[in-house]
C-alpha cells in the first residue's frame, strides 16, 4: 500500500507523518529529499546558479533554498521552471526507493500531491487539513512573518479544493492525541493495514 499524505502548508502533514511511521509505515519526505538530495546535485546547483546567478549560491557553493525560495515564490513562472528542473530528480529518487521495498507499506509526504497531479502515484489520498487561523499562527511560530506564510499558502492549491479530492481527511485543529487517533481509525479501515 503506497498512501500519498498532503494537506495545506502548517497543517501538520509531517505530524500525521510521523503517526502512520509509528504504526508500520516506511516515509519518503519529498521536501527532505528535495533539500538533501535534489537541490545538493551539482547539476542542479550549476541550472539554478546559471538561471539566478551567484546571488542564489551559499557561501560554501551550494543552493541558498532562501534566497531562491524569494525568486520563486514571487513568480510563477519561475517556480515553474524549479519544479521542471527538480521533479524529474524526485519521483527518480521516489522510483528507486520503492523498489528497494516494493511490498512495504509507504507513506509520501508530498506537499504538492494534487497541484502535480500525483494521485496515480498513490494507492490512496490523505489530505491534513486545519482551520487558517491555525495554520498562520502555526508558520508564524516556524518563523514566517504573516505576509510570506500568506504567499506560500496562495500558492498552494486551496485548502477546500484538496480536501474535496482527498480519498480521507484528518482535521488537525485539534490536540496531538486528537490527530493520532484519527489516524489510528484510519490505519485500521485500510487495506494491508497500512
Amino acid at each position: 500500500m503506497i498512501l500519498g499524505l498532503t494537506g495545506g502548508i502548517g497543517c501538520g502533514k509531517s505530524t500525521a507523518a510521523r503517526a502512520f511511521v509509528s504504526r508500520g509505515s516506511r516515509l519518503v519526505d519529498s521536501d527532505a529529499l528535495i533539500r538533501e538530495q535534489v537541490l545538493t546535485s551539482p547539476v542542479i546547483i550549476a541550472a539554478v546558479s546559471a538561471r539566478y546567478g551567484s546571488d542564489v549560491l551559499s557561501a560554501q557553493g551550494g543552493i541558498d533554498r532562501g534566497q531562491l525560495a524569494a525568486k520563486v515564490f514571487a513568480d510563477d513562472e519561475e517556480r515553474g521552471w524549479l519544479e521542471g528542473l527538480t521533479h524529474p530528480a524526485l519521483f527518480a529518487i521516489w522510483r528507486s526507493t520503492l523498489a528497494t521495498a516494493p511490498r512495504a507499506r509507504w507513506v509520501f509526504e508530498v506537499p504538492l500531491l494534487f497541484e502535480q497531479a500525483l494521485e496515480n502515484w498513490f494507492d490512496f489520498t490523505v489530505c491534513v487539513a486545519c482551520s487558517p487561523q491555525q495554520q498562520l499562527v502555526r508558520l508564524e511560530q516556524r518563523g514566517l512573518s504573516r505576509e510570506l506564510a500568506g504567499q506560500r499558502i496562495s500558492k498552494q492549491l486551496p485548502l477546500a479544493r484538496k480536501i474535496e479530492l482527498a480519498d480521507m481527511v484528518l482535521w488537525n485543529d485539534g490536540s496531538a492525541a486528537f490527530l493520532q487517533a484519527q489516524v489510528d481509525t484510519l490505519v485500521a479501515s485500510l487495506p494491508g493495514r497500512c
